[in-house]
Parts: C-alpha cells; sequence; structure tokens
C-alpha cells in the first residue's frame, strides 16, 4: 500500500510540474499576437486508476468565435478596402460649393453663356466661355485619367496580395503536416496556434472556411467551394497583371479578348480555375479590388464617358421626331440628310416601364448588331444600318434602314412612296425619333444653324457623333473631349447670327445645356439601371457628383458598422483564446496547495517506510 501511495504522489507531483509549466507559459505569453491560452488534461492513470497523468495540452478557445472572427476580418477587409478606393474617386469631384468642384466648373461656363446671350458683341465674354469651357473639359480629363490611375493602382495591388495569400498557403500547408505528425502535445500547440494566425491573415484577403479533419489538418476553401488546402497539397494563386489599365482594359472569361489580370488557382493536379471572374470571391480585399477595378470604378468612367458625350451632343446634334400616319410613322429627308456615323433613329414598343426601344445606329459599314451598352439605352435591341451614298434619295434612306431592321426587328419595315419621305410601320410602335449631328465637321461653325461643335474629340479632332465604326466613341471620350480649336482660333461664331452679333446663338447653347432634356444610358447607373435617364446636362452633371458621394458615403458607413462587428468577434474570441494573468495566478496558487500536498504524502511516506526499516 506503501508503495501505491508513493507512485500516486509522485504521480500527482509531476501532472502538477506540467501544469505548473504550462501556467508559466500562458504568463510570459500575455499579450502576445496568436498566442492561445493553453491548459492541461488530467486523466486517471495507473492500477485501478490510482494515479494521474496528464493525457494532453488543450488550447482553450471557442470554435465558433474563431469562425466568426475570420468572417468578419474578411468583410472588414473587403469594405476598408471599398471605402479607401471611393473616398479618393469622390475626392476627385470636389466638395460641394468649391470653385474648383465639377459642378462648380459647368455652372461657371453655363453662366459664361448666360452672359453672352445678354451681351453677344463682348470678345471678353466670348473669350470667359471658352475659358470655362476649356476648364471643365480639363477638369472632366483630369478625373477620368485619376479612375485609370486607381485601376492600374489596384492592379498592381493584386500583384502583391496575390503573391502573399499564395505564400500564406504554402506555409499554412507545410504547418499542417506538421501538425498531423507531431506527437508532442506541447510543441503541437505551437504549431496549430501558428497556423491558425496564418489562417486568419489569409482570410482577410479572401474568403475562407476552415473545416478540421480527424487527422489534426484542416480543409480550406473558398465561399464559392474551390478548396485551397487539403492536407500537405496548397493550391497556387497567381496574377497575369497588365501593368497600366485604360478606358478599354476589361475583364472577360476569354483570355484572348481578357484587357486586365485574373487571378488564377492552379490545383495541386494542374488542373486550374479563374477566381478572378465574378462571384468566385466574396470577401476579403482582393475580392473589393476585383469589383471596384472590373465594375465601380468603369462605372464611375461611363458616367463620366456619358456626361463629356452629353456636354457635346447637345450642343451640335438635333432629335427630330416622326409624325404619325395612317400608313406610319413619317420622317422627312432632311431629317436625316446630313446623318453621320453614331447619329441613331430610335423606334419605341410601349411607354413607362414597359418600353422597349430599337436602335438603328448609322455607319459607314455593313449592318451588323451592336453593343446596347454604347447607346443611350443598354436593354435595347441595337443594328447598325448602312449609311447611303450622296446624293441619297429618301428611297436609298428607306432601303438601308429597311435591311437593318430585317435582322434586328423583322415585324418592322421602311418604305418611301412619296419623294423627300420615308415612313417606318409596324405593330406596337409608339414613336420614332432621329437624332443628328448637324454641324458637318469641326470646321463648320456657320450660323446656318444654332448648332456648334464647341467640345470635340481631340482624338483626331472628330465631332462627337457617337461612332460606332471601330472602337466605340463614346469609350474615354471623357479623356479626350477638348475645346474646337476652330473657335478658339476665332470666337465670333459663338454669337454670330447672319453675320452680326446675336443672342441667339449663346441662348441656344444655354438653353441646351440647362433646359434641354438628354437621355442617358442606364449602364451609367444614375437613375436606375434598367431603363434610359432623362435630364438636362447641367442635372446630369449634379446627379454624377451626387451619385459618387453617396457611393463613398455608403462605403464609409459600411466599414464603420464592419469595424464594429469585427471588434465584437474578436472580443468574443478573446474572451475564451486570451491570457487573464489574474486567473492564472490564482490557478497558481491552487497548484501550488496541490503540488504541496503531493510532496507531504511522499514525506509521510517516507517517513513510515523509516520507521518500517528500523523496526
Amino acid at each position: 500500500m506503501l508503495t501505491n501511495a508513493f507512485n500516486t504522489a509522485s504521480a500527482g507531483l509531476q501532472a502538477t510540474q506540467i501544469a505548473i509549466g504550462i501556467v508559466s507559459q500562458n504568463v510570459g505569453n500575455a499579450g502576445a499576437v496568436g498566442y492561445v491560452k493553453r491548459s492541461v488534461v488530467a486523466v486517471p492513470s495507473g492500477p485501478a486508476n490510482s494515479g494521474v497523468a496528464v493525457s494532453t495540452v488543450s488550447r482553450m478557445f471557442d470554435d465558433a468565435a474563431l469562425k466568426q472572427l475570420r468572417l468578419e476580418g474578411s468583410r472588414a477587409a473587403y469594405a476598408s478596402t471599398m471605402a479607401g478606393t471611393l473616398a479618393q474617386v469622390d475626392k476627385q469631384y470636389g466638395k460641394p460649393g468649391d470653385s474648383t468642384s465639377l459642378d462648380a466648373r459647368l455652372n461657371a461656363f453655363t453662366q459664361a453663356l448666360q452672359g453672352l446671350a445678354s451681351n453677344p458683341a463682348s470678345a471678353a465674354i466670348r473669350g470667359s466661355v471658352l475659358n470655362t469651357a476649356s476648364n471643365l473639359s480639363r477638369q472632366i480629363q483630369g478625373i477620368s485619367n485619376n479612375l485609370q490611375g486607381l485601376r492600374s493602382g489596384l492592379e498592381n495591388r493584386l500583384v502583391s496580395e496575390v503573391a502573399t495569400a499564395s505564400s500564406l498557403l504554402g506555409a499554412i500547408a507545410e504547418l499542417n503536416v506538421k501538425a498531423g505528425a507531431t506527437l508532442d502535445a506541447a510543441a503541437r500547440a505551437d504549431i496549430l496556434d501558428r497556423r491558425d494566425q496564418q489562417i486568419t491573415q489569409l482570410s482577410s484577403y479572401l474568403d475562407v472556411t476552415a473545416m478540421a479533419q480527424r487527422d489534426g489538418t484542416v480543409t480550406l476553401m473558398t465561399g464559392s467551394g474551390v478548396i485551397l488546402l487539403d492536407h500537405g497539397a496548397a493550391t497556387t494563386l497567381s496574377f497575369d497583371a497588365r501593368g497600366t489599365l485604360g478606358q478599354s482594359s476589361a475583364f472577360s472569361t476569354d483570355p484572348s479578348t481578357r484587357g486586365v489580370g485574373t487571378i488564377t488557382a492552379t490545383m495541386p493536379g494542374g488542373s486550374r480555375i479563374d477566381l478572378g471572374s465574378r462571384g468566385m470571391l466574396q470577401s476579403g480585399s482582393m475580392a473589393a479590388a476585383l469589383e471596384l477595378r472590373d465594375t465601380l470604378l468603369p462605372q464611375a468612367q461611363r458616367r463620366l464617358d456619358d456626361l463629356a458625350f452629353g456636354l457635346a451632343q447637345s450642343l451640335t446634334d438635333k432629335t427630330t421626331s416622326a409624325t404619325q400616319r395612317a400608313s406610319g410613322f413619317e420622317l422627312k429627308l432632311t431629317d436625316v440628310a446630313n446623318v453621320k456615323p453614331g447619329n441613331h433613329i430610335t423606334i419605341s414598343f410601349g411607354a413607362g416601364a414597359a418600353e422597349r426601344n430599337v436602335i438603328l445606329v448609322a455607319s459607314n459599314l455593313a449592318s451588323r448588331p451592336a453593343d446596347a451598352s454604347q447607346t443611350v439605352d443598354s436593354n435595347a435591341r441595337v443594328q447598325t444600318f448602312t449609311i447611303p451614298p450622296a446624293p441619297a434619295t429618301a428611297l436609298d434612306y428607306a432601303n438601308a434602314i429597311s435591311s437593318a431592321l430585317s435582322a434586328v426587328s423583322p415585324g418592322l419595315a421602311a418604305t418611301s412612296t412619296t419623294a423627300g419621305t420615308l415612313t417606318i410601320s409596324g405593330a406596337g410602335v409608339q414613336g420614332i425619333t432621329a437624332t443628328i449631328t448637324q454641324p458637318t465637321s469641326v470646321s463648320d461653325v456657320s450660323d446656318t444653324y444654332p448648332q456648334l461643335p464647341l467640345f470635340v474629340d481631340g482624338a483626331g479632332n472628330m465631332l462627337v457623333s457617337g461612332s460606332l465604326d471601330g472602337a466605340p466613341q463614346r469609350v474615354g471620350l471623357s479623356q479626350r473631349l477638348t475645346v474646337n480649336a476652330a473657335l478658339t482660333a476665332n470666337s465670333s461664331p459663338l454669337a454670330a447670327t447672319g453675320g452680326t452679333a446675336t443672342s441667339s446663338r449663346a441662348q441656344f447653347l444655354y438653353d441646351a445645356l440647362t433646359s434641354a432634356k438628354q437621355t442617358f444610358s442606364s449602364s451609367s447607373g444614375v437613375g436606375g439601371s434598367q431603363v434610359p435617364y432623362s435630364a438636362t446636362v447641367a442635372s446630369f452633371a449634379r446627379d454624377v457628383v451626387a451619385a459618387e458621394g453617396a457611393a463613398a458615403a455608403s462605403a464609409r458607413t459600411n466599414e464603420e458598422q464592419q469595424n464594429v462587428a469585427l471588434t465584437t468577434a474578436q472580443g468574443w474570441f478573446s474572451k475564451g483564446a486570451a491570457v487573464n494573468v489574474d486567473e492564472e495566478m490564482s490557478h497558481l496558487i491552487a497548484l501550488q496547495t496541490v503540488y504541496a500536498a503531493n510532496a507531504r504524502v511522499l514525506t509521510a511516506v517516507r517517513e513510515m517506510l523509516d520507521v518500517l526499516l528500523r523496526s
């Protein structure tokens, strides 16, 4: 019996020594990043469970809290990236009321036009009109260039983040193998600490779900189901950066047409998955960078392009509504005779929310389907029609239009039974308009009509007509918009009518910007994403500034809310995992008592054995 007592007390001392060592380790690592509190798990041992032993060293944390911490950390990184970038976008437009803000530049331009209408003979006011117009176009160019700079910055950021994430996956795979092979409980706890810390770091880049396996390893996968790590086999992440991005640089699932980099996950078996596709990454800074680069910043660019297009078009284009007859809707030859590539005829069906359009876009090329997003209605059916060679009759136009209609809307047809007129007919047609650029070239500043090419496309010094022949003219127009050099050389056409200075042209230009409504595509996201938006150019500019401000404010609010959620999750996890020195000291006192008790038992056994040996 004395031998049993001796063995039990010795085992107790040994177990208590291990427990004291764990307390010492906890206290020494209090506050260390990634360290999780340890405790020993004691179990009965020896004959008839007469002794005690330490079965393992356990890490004290709530697994649900750890999962929530990673989830909120990933969301917070996403929100932070969004808020930071959108704040930079909003800053480009200037503060409301600031003289250098975009809307203030436009207001200065329209006020100069209004002043010219009041005093058309003033050369100084004509100069002010051109100066304010130039300031406005340069402001638009600057914002547009900076947007592409932000996109290029995100491209470079993805290079770094993808490389870091791939490196983390490799390191986690190594720790996975060690965790499964290490038998020493204390050493294994250290490995698991490092592994969990790196998984948490990885979750800030992309959404990661960790699933524990029976052998002590974890399997990692994205929210979309892509396996990133299984035991010791890690997926390799790579990014094929494209450097400096331009307006036409866009994502595509077709590598031959893709103009931006994408994240490729190469599985251990060699198969490849494109993580850059929409929805593949759902949170984390990499997901935010992709969404900003491929969706939000291009939309901001589109708004600027539409504004630039509206500025130029409102001053040069004339829209004519067809006259409804019993036989259909009638246009005169004079309504379409000066048509230029990009000018369009819009055929409307239905009304209100049910309205659907067919848009025929003039072209110098053969008739073909066209991208609706490059027109005023991104939901329309779009087909180009070939501009007939001059001198063209109404019948020539009717044949060209009818040929295009047969491809895009077979139920419609164009005819010309009366010289000088053409008629478009078909079931359900509610109305038809023709929008035609009046000046024949950028140098056409005559007073034959009030329209004036004040703003032109600086690439090639061309009229802004929305041509789809080749690259769509609308794309990147905000970077190319400039004031017509013909007017900077001679400003008198700004207010000339019949060879004398009058207010009619200046008043027309002012009204075209502030009173006449233009149609803006739903692709810009201003006024909704389903139907075209009708507004004056001045109003659209204010709406663009407001839209960017609202997006930045929403992102900032989301970031603040997500930071609160992250702080809460950190508190929940720390409640179980962090070392509380006061608790450890209390535990140490208890262990000292246990140790002293076991030592007292050993002393008593020794004294009893001494008595037996002396007797």
